[in-house]
């Protein structure tokens, strides 16, 4: 018994130290678009159970991200929307450590409830209707959530037949906001994104995983950071349960 209670101090002593060492800290950390609305909750519970460190979050399209932090940007921690751009800097020597999956990014379509189109019955097909005149994706180049869905529309073999309807955001938030703003009527965006009350006016139909290729979210620890403590402590934190089971509200799955 006094040797597990010596074992217990001892483990407290180090998570206080592990706190201390991260005071007064910032972690910069560059995280894909679809992250947003889970690091509007992760980030000040990350920091509360920090206390004095902080987290400063850059969002963007993961390929935009990973040309910012191969010029020399000043991120600590890559959060990114799929596998591949985290190994470019893995390849580059830019990190410390192998990359690490957090979640899976799951693709929906998003369609303006007043067309009368129903997606849970017509699925990918409603897009070739007259109705929908313009379609919202990420930039395929830059974002993997457009990536996803350039795929999906490939593999049901109505790519060619919607291109000409396709405006393209620089990420997925921004695809989100043409919908939105009523630019589009219907485009594809990523789970977490259509729990947004300003998207409430449409339907949601999650498309079938078949269609596109596994989208796992990965981050890297930059090598350069100059808070290797803080990134690590927020790497553990993404990968606890606590923070797992809020990115499963949202729509995640499982890394």
């Amino acid at each position: 018994m006094r040797q597990r209670f010596r074992h217990l101090v001892l483990l407290s002593l180090a998570a206080f130290a592990a706190i201390q060492a991260c005071s007064g800290q910032t972690l910069n950390l560059a995280a894909a678009a679809n992250l947003k609305a889970a690091l509007d909750v992760l980030t000040p519970a990350f920091e509360a159970a920090h206390p004095g460190a902080k987290l400063q979050v850059s969002l963007g399209a993961s390929g935009s991200l990973v040309t910012q932090i191969q010029q020399g940007a000043p991120f600590d921690v890559l959060l990114a929307a799929d596998a591949a751009y985290p190994e470019r800097l893995v390849a580059a020597g830019l990190v410390a450590g192998p990359s690490f999956p957090y979640a899976t990014g799951r693709l929906v379509l998003w369609v303006r409830r007043d067309l009368g189109l129903d997606p849970g019955l017509l699925g990918l097909s409603l897009l070739v209707q007259p109705a929908v005149k313009r379609i919202a994706i990420g930039n395929p180049a830059l974002a993997p959530f457009g990536q996803s869905a350039e795929a999906a529309l490939k593999a049901a073999a109505l790519y060619d037949a919607v291109k000409p309807k396709l405006i393209y955001g620089e990420n997925v938030s921004q695809a989100g906001q043409y919908l939105q703003a009523g630019a589009a009527e219907a485009g594809f965006i990523s789970a977490p994104q259509a729990l947004a009350p300003a998207l409430a006016k449409g339907l949601v139909w999650t498309v079938p995983q078949r269609l596109y290729p596994v989208q796992r979210q990965c981050g890297v620890v930059l090598k350069r950071t100059p808070q290797p403590a803080l990134a690590a402590a927020f790497k553990a934190y993404l990968l606890s349960p606590s923070a797992q089971a809020l990115l499963a509200r949202l729509g995640y799955g499982a890394p």
